[in-house]
């Protein structure tokens, strides 16, 4: 099938059948999951509405997959979290967090197939990829959540006595010491929820 610029079109119908315009052909969610591994960009759009239900689509897909015997990737204790986040105010935080992760993921997957290294090493170099990815995901939400979450790996070392801040904003120092205070509510309120499940 020739490759274009422009996403191939899916239109869905009531009867919940798939229509691959590209092709002139029905599909199915077994078929689009083969365009999504072999890197085929496509929209679904409901075929009366027009209305684009892509993610409904892909959501729906994943659903499939994980269905299947034993292949789930979402461990329970990740789905519960994402749970959790549905209605919080780092809801909006959460997809651009994702995203990033699995893109780092993705890059690194090559080196984590060939290489020798501990399994366990990667998976706290990718942590600590991924902590950092957030702390940049929230800051462009919110500059001073991202600051709460606790200084990165550049900054540990540099954890001085707080001065006093200037007059329009809190000092590097300040910050560091608000991160380190919201960092220990976290750890309590982590404490507290363990103790009650």
């Amino acid at each position: 099938m020739a490759r274009s610029n422009e996403p191939t079109v899916i239109k869905k119908y009531a009867n919940r059948r798939l229509y691959n315009t590209g092709t002139s052909m029905y599909v199915t969610l077994e078929n689009l999951a083969a365009m999504v591994k072999g890197n085929e960009e496509f929209v679904v759009q409901d075929a009366k509405t027009g209305e684009d239900i892509t993610h409904a689509v892909l959501t729906q897909i994943i659903f499939e997959q994980e269905n299947k015997g034993g292949q789930t990737l979402m461990p329970i204790t990740f789905l519960r979290q994402l749970i959790r986040f549905y209605g919080d105010q780092m809801q909006m935080v959460v997809p651009a967090y994702l995203e990033q992760s699995m893109a780092a993921f993705q890059r690194e997957q090559e080196s984590f197939r060939g290489t020798a290294a501990n399994p366990l090493q990667m998976m706290e170099t990718q942590v600590r990829r991924n902590t950092e990815m957030f702390r940049e995901a929230m800051a462009v939400f919110n500059p001073f959540m991202a600051n709460a979450l606790g200084p990165t790996d550049g900054a540990k070392g540099s954890n001085s006595a707080a001065a006093p801040a200037p007059a329009t904003a809190p000092s590097q120092d300040d910050l560091a010491a608000m991160r380190e205070q919201l960092a220990e509510m976290q750890r309590r309120l982590e404490a507290l929820d363990a103790k009650k499940g």
